[in-house]
């Protein structure tokens, strides 16, 4: 039962790569390329010793394929770059770095995320440039090269950067290691690097991002570690009581075997309206029916169809009938067999409907279900049919008739014994019956 409980929240939004790779945040050009605005980058220059000085007519030149840029003429801001790098032989490193800076930065704004990690891989090659802006150009390199799916290179850039900083670790680094992690399947590595910036979050007092505990969420999923899932996704319902993770820790509760938690937290979904598609009823239905809950099970169905949520199928039905059967509502489990027998190609629905019947002793019910049944054929046991119809022709008085059913029956090994004793007793009521008849005479 745990596995059918199991719906595709476990396995589409625990493991989809699809949904981690959502999560990886690229910043706005102004906030990650470094050395966007030339005013500022002039600035730090001055102030820090050991760099070439960013002569003024170099500045004015950049700043003019800066103002084309902006305006919306990206030919003309490559251009004036071009013309630039021209007579890049007269200027010093940190000039030519500046200059390929903006070309990255172009060339990102044109979403040619190739073009712009070779320019900023050229601005981290040039020696005399500021560390400020050699450690803010690796990191962004880093972020590029997640965006553009080079999970390796994501990992050579952030090394490059471990190497030269010198400050602590922002959670962001920690984030973008464990998102590489997870698209390389390294997910004991990817754990600990996102575990690292969770945990920085909760000493400082804040809310860890929605997405970091998506992607935790997905790594102890892929490690097997579903206790640890379990802990994630109860943190995610209480901070963002979102319906696809109470769906999921329900799903979750059903695998670990907490069936008891498992129904309370779909039963308060329910109430909050959590449960809208077909799968979302049908698990909380089979729920219901594995703690106990027959009649709720069939309820629950039955309104949903009613609602139009799933569909008036043969399946559905069929479950709504077995529901009741379960829940010892024989009669009432009929019409919705009947509905189900009615769209199958197959007997098996009318073979139930008799056997059905047979229990409710309505026997020229069943005797008719069990003939359709046969005649439809498909049936995973035929053998179960010709008894159904043995049973009803006996209880009609149609010995001849349910000695043959019978006589079917013990054809199949399953109902061979079975039908052996019925056709002995039937035989001993015929005569019992010729005999009585015989004497009232």
């Amino acid at each position: 039962m745990k596995r059918q409980v199991i719906t595709h929240y476990l396995h589409y939004a625990l493991c989809c790569s699809a949904v981690l790779a959502a999560s990886v945040v690229i910043p706005t050009a102004a906030t990650m390329l470094p050395g966007i605005s030339l005013a500022n980058a002039y600035a730090s220059e001055q102030k820090t010793t050991r760099v070439p000085a960013l002569r003024e007519k170099v500045y004015s030149q950049l700043a003019r394929a800066q103002k084309l840029a902006d305006e919306g003429d990206v030919p003309g801001g490559l251009a004036a770059l071009d013309s630039i790098q021209a007579r890049s032989s007269s200027m010093n490193s940190y000039e030519i770095a500046m200059m390929h800076n903006f070309y990255g930065f172009i060339y990102y704004n044109q979403n040619d995320l190739a073009q712009a990690i070779s320019a900023f891989e050229k601005v981290i090659a040039e020696p005399a440039i500021p560390e400020s802006l050699r450690l803010s150009t690796t990191f962004s390199l880093a972020q590029l090269a997640m965006a553009n799916s080079d999970y390796n290179k994501v990992l050579h850039f952030l090394d490059q950067w471990d190497a030269i900083n010198s400050s602590d670790k922002p959670d962001s680094y920690y984030v973008l290691r464990a998102q590489t992690y997870y698209q390389l399947k390294q997910y004991s590595q990817g754990l600990n690097a996102i575990n690292q910036a969770i945990a920085m979050s909760d000493a400082s007092g804040k809310t860890p991002k929605e997405n970091w505990l998506v992607l935790q969420r997905a790594m102890y999923y892929s490690l097997n570690q579903t206790d640890n899932v379990v802990t994630v996704l109860e943190r995610m319902v209480k901070l963002y009581n979102k319906a696809e993770y109470w769906l999921q820790l329900a799903a979750m509760y059903g695998e670990t075997g907490q069936e008891q938690q498992q129904l309370a937290l779909l039963e308060a979904a329910h109430q909050q309206g959590f449960l809208t598609s077909k799968a979302d009823y049908r698990q909380l239905a089979q729920v219901y029916l594995y703690n106990g809950l027959a009649y709720k099970a069939a309820a629950l169905m039955r309104h949903a169809m009613e609602d139009g949520i799933v569909a008036a199928s043969a399946k559905n039905y069929a479950f709504i009938a077995e529901a009741l059967l379960q829940a010892k509502e024989e009669t009432q489990s009929i019409p919705y067999l009947v509905k189900a027998a009615e769209l199958t190609a197959s007997g098996q629905y009318d073979q139930r409907l008799a056997e059905v019947y047979v229990n409710t002793e309505q026997f020229e019910e069943a005797a008719d279900a069990a003939r359709r049944a046969l005649d439809k054929g498909g049936l995973d046991f035929e053998s179960n049919a010709f008894v159904a119809l043995g049973m009803a022709q006996y209880n009609l008085q149609n010995f001849d008739a349910s000695i043959l059913a019978f006589e079917q029956a013990q054809q199949h090994k399953q109902s061979q014994r079975l039908a052996q004793q019925w056709i002995q007793y039937v035989k001993r009521e015929k005569i019992h019956a010729e005999t009585l008849k015989t004497a009232l005479l």
